[in-house]
């Protein structure tokens, strides 16, 4: 009862540092809703663009997978985005006199990333919606399209229109219009909804879906990249509006300067006269070279990240689980129930679950909290709540007469624990160690859902640049494989030696 006493005061703790923030939202949302001259006196009070101007830099949330709007190639063996999308953010970057920076994440993590103000607008191809109306401020509408079905071309005379799906499965991504019209227009047909488009094509070339929903532009850049796909006109009935910027509620100075550009963009027509056709540009050249092994830099950039993260978590989860381990053991009551509570808790919640709440809730406090750095103390927590264990388990295998042995020579606790019983307990615990180091390499992959550029999000990005699906994964498999092995080598060489020692 303790445990969860002081679990739930933790909870509290953490509400009232967030709820300020959440409050002041709302507030600003009422405000917004009030009338014209209101919301001038609004504005006067609204320091968003000069907070933009201020720290010099305009950060942008995208899914960069999502062709011509945004999308990944490669140039010099650096990552470039391009489309008419990051066209745009470079025009409102531009206009506002400040550096674009973009931020890669999947699409149904910006609304929480921008309300947390870990992005500053999201241009991503986001359907203006009553629902999203609520949460977020929408700029001028600056492109819409309609719903088209990507099909495998075998399949071209079995699906012609949305009711032949009828009774099958169709894939769009998490938290677009698509999936909305899925499951409200196509009744009796599945919706299986994934994080990336890519990995929708691949369940589409591998059969486990009948077709995807996406926007038409898309629709029609893959099936133009991949001769075995195809695309039509879905004919369902939209009622979104059109493609919007998205902005933190409130912001209405920087939403009006977003319409400013916009207004000149459209007056120019430079989306369908120039950044379209120079995203096909893009999509035509590199199609003719997007070699996998011309994409290496990509996953070797994914495994430094990956060896940084494992070994940062790794230091830092035993140094975790070493202390959370001994105050386990204590038997001072307070310092025993707050262990018990971290363990339980972190070993009780999914570490992509931990990730997140580090990057969108922690960081909603810490606005200036890198990703990265999110990523790994997510990991690290949640390495140590397990050391702790596996640590413990050691010390107590450890029997009690060493501990009286050490003693009567005349060591004290401390000497005893630090050359008697740890020794011991190392060499007794160093295999189940050794496995969660393994485990740890693999769960990095995890942070990728926040945008840290480690392997599996590197893959992610192969695969948005080279249409192809498999490959790269099976790419990403063997390095992981030769990771693990090559570390479980090395693991088994010093049990090896502290037997020989011991």
């Amino acid at each position: 009862m303790k445990c969860l006493k002081q679990l739930f005061m933790l909870f509290i703790l953490l509400w009232s540092l967030v709820l300020p923030s959440t409050a002041l939202a709302a507030t600003d949302s009422s405000q917004a809703s009030t009338s014209s001259s209101i919301t001038n006196n609004t504005t006067t009070t609204d320091n968003s663009l000069q907070r933009i101007k201020h720290k010099g830099t305009l950060v942008v949330g995208m899914s960069a997978d999502y062709p011509p709007y945004e999308f990944t190639t490669k140039k010099n063996g650096q990552t470039r985005y391009v489309g008419f999308e990051v066209s745009l953010a470079r025009q409102f970057a531009k206009d506002l006199g400040v550096k674009l920076v973009i931020k890669n994440m999947d699409f149904d993590s910006l609304l929480v990333a921008l309300e947390t103000r870990k992005i500053d607008t999201i241009i991503s191809g986001m359907n203006v919606t009553p629902k999203r109306e609520k949460s977020v401020d929408f700029s001028h509408t600056y492109y819409s399209g309609n719903s088209y079905f990507l099909i495998n071309k075998s399949d071209r005379n079995r699906y012609q229109s949305a009711k032949d799906f009828k009774g099958k499965t169709v894939g769009a991504q998490n938290g677009t219009l698509q999936s909305t019209m899925i499951n409200k227009d196509m009744p009796g047909t599945t919706n299986k909804g994934l994080a990336k488009l890519s990995s929708l094509v691949i369940s589409l070339q591998s059969h486990k879906v009948a077709g995807v929903l996406m926007d038409a532009a898309t629709a029609k850049a893959y099936a133009a990249n991949n001769s075995n796909l195809m695309a039509f006109n879905s004919k369902l009935p939209n009622t979104a509006g059109g493609i919007a910027m998205a902005f933190h509620k409130g912001d209405h100075s920087l939403e009006a300067a977003a319409n400013q550009t916009i207004k000149r963009v459209q007056q120019k027509d430079l989306i369908n006269k120039r950044w379209i056709p120079q995203a096909s540009h893009y999509m035509r050249s590199y199609k003719k070279q997007n070699t996998i092994l011309s994409y290496w830099r990509y996953f070797a950039t994914g495994i430094e990240y990956t060896l940084i993260i494992t070994v940062v978590s790794v230091v830092c989860g035993f140094i975790l689980g070493t202390l959370f381990a001994l105050m386990r053991l204590s038997k001072n009551k307070l310092l025993h129930s707050l262990a018990v509570c971290y363990i339980e808790f972190l070993r009780g919640t999914p570490m992509m679950v931990q990730i997140m709440f580090v990057y969108f809730g922690i960081g909603a406090i810490i606005q200036s909290l890198p990703a990265l750095l999110a990523g790994i103390i997510a990991v690290s927590l949640n390495s140590g709540a397990y050391v702790a264990e596996i640590i413990r388990s050691g010390i107590q295998s450890i029997p009690l007469g060493q501990t009286e042995a050490a003693r009567s020579l005349g060591m004290s606790k401390r000497l005893a624990f630090h050359y008697v019983i740890m020794p011991q307990a190392l060499k007794n615990i160093w295999p189940a160690l050794g496995n969660e180091l393994i485990t740890l390499l693999k769960d990095s992959s995890l942070v990728s859902t926040i945008g840290v550029g480690e392997l599996m999000y590197q893959t992610q990005l192969v695969q948005s640049a080279t249409y192809k699906g498999v490959l790269p994964l099976f790419i990403t498999m063997l390095i992981y494989f030769v990771m693990t092995f090559t570390l479980s080598r090395i693991l088994l060489y010093f049990e090896r030696r502290m037997k020989h020692a011991y």
